[in-house]
């Protein structure tokens, strides 16, 4: 059987460092995770430039 969690996480770096930055988080209590689906991307902005990416997105795992 498998769980779907959703998660918020950011970076200064990417989107795709936010998506890692996710799933290394999600790791540390979670096992067996099997897939992450970005639901949203978002930034922030300030002075004209990205500042911050973040993300919405989902995490599926397996129960044990």
């Amino acid at each position: 059987m498998l769980k779907v969690i959703e998660v918020l996480a950011e970076s200064d770096k990417s989107w795709e460092d936010a998506a890692q930055q996710a799933v290394a988080r999600a790791a540390k209590s979670l096992h067996g995770i099997k897939s992450i689906y970005i639901k949203d991307f978002e930034a922030k902005v300030d002075g004209g430039k990205i500042v911050t990416y973040r993300i919405n997105a989902n995490i599926t795992f397996l129960l044990d």
